[in-house]
């Protein structure tokens, strides 16, 4: 049986039963185990979230998951509560135009003094440990995105493949450029799809001690 398979030309690795069924038993174990070590300081950093500003310290993003199915990936508030649903609010004229074209914007003034500082450390994106020890991520994939990224970025043979796997805590394009690499150039989508030649355990686990050394340096957060 070939190692590979090509949709449309782009390369997908042949993973078993025993590939799924190793994964999954790590991902909820080391959730399991992450979240009795550390359920302390998740605690502490909602109660900071809360003091920093007014709202709920965790915020459920409405994310794509595995199969196009909607999921909500945990993350620490770092928006004011109100930032999405009225950014006309915080940002100027320019900055809108931006958010409306990008859905981002840069040094984007809804973010908190505490949001700065958990989105720069990666600290926003632990209570994910939750969802991971769910079932709807896992450790290492393509990082979750939104429906409007799904739609305007990936082809449908992209978005075949991409939804074919549970999206991850960290990935191959986290460890490899994170916010530096962009979707509008293309960069993105093609280290997202690349995962999807190499994975294995091997892989994930070199993923996920890269992880490490790209948080601790910032590279590329924002």
């Amino acid at each position: 049986m070939a190692k590979f398979k090509e949709l449309n030309g782009i390369k997908v690795k042949r993973v078993g039963g025993g590939y799924f069924f190793f994964k999954r038993l790590g991902d909820f174990l080391t959730a399991f185990i992450a979240l009795l070590l550390i359920g302390w300081f998740l605690i502490i950093i909602a109660i900071i979230v809360a003091i920093g500003s007014k709202g709920a310290p965790i915020y459920c993003d409405k994310r794509i998951g595995q199969g196009g199915k909607e999921i909500a990936v945990l993350k620490f508030r770092s928006m004011y509560k109100d930032a999405n649903e009225h950014p006309e609010k915080y940002l100027n004229e320019e900055q809108m135009k931006q958010f409306q074209e990008e859905r981002k914007v840069d040094n984007d003034p809804r973010i908190t003094k505490v949001g700065k500082f958990i989105r720069k450390t990666s600290i926003d994106e632990l209570p994910q440990l939750l969802n991971i020890f769910i079932g709807n991520m896992s450790l290492v994939g393509p990082r979750p995105i939104t429906k409007w990224e799904l739609e305007k970025h990936f082809t449908e043979e992209q978005k075949q493949i991409f939804l074919s796997a549970k999206p991850g805590l960290t990935g191959h394009w986290q460890v490899s450029g994170r916010s530096n690499v962009e979707f509008d150039n293309g960069e993105r989508q093609q280290l997202e799809l690349e995962y999807f030649a190499i994975r294995g355990l091997g892989t994930d686990i070199k993923i996920l001690f890269k992880t490490v050394p790209a948080v601790l340096n910032h590279k590329g957060a924002k």
